[in-house]
């Protein structure tokens, strides 16, 4: 994953890569590895760039927490593809990873506008 400096990108993969795969997966449904990168780097709208090396690492990472399945499968341009779902402990991950994300925002919006009272 690049985002420009090596800081920047250890500071975006610190646990955000796997909420952002268990979110594309619950919004957008199965999807195959590559396919799940290209998507991720499109919302970012070119912030991030995703190599395989990277996407394939989480993916096996969140397989093995059982927060998503694979199925092998053939994908639009015939190739063999391993395709990736959330599963039903992925999504209450999910929804437990939001709610963090929402107090964390917030309590940091608190702090960043501390100067503008």
């Amino acid at each position: 994953m690049s985002t420009g400096s090596d800081q920047d990108r250890s500071e975006i993969l610190q646990g955000t890569l796997d909420l952002m795969v268990l979110q594309t997966l619950a919004t957008m449904g199965t999807l195959h590895g590559f396919g799940l990168a290209r998507r991720i780097e499109q919302i970012s709208e070119g912030s991030l760039e995703l190599n395989q090396g990277t996407i394939y690492v989480a993916l096996l990472r969140l397989q093995q927490k059982g927060w998503i399945s694979s199925e092998w499968g053939t994908s639009a341009n015939k190739r063999r593809a391993k395709f990736y779902s959330i599963t039903k402990a992925g999504r209450k991950r999910l929804h437990e990873e939001v709610e963090n994300w929402e107090r964390v925002s917030t309590l940091m919006l608190r702090f960043l506008r501390l100067n503008e009272e």
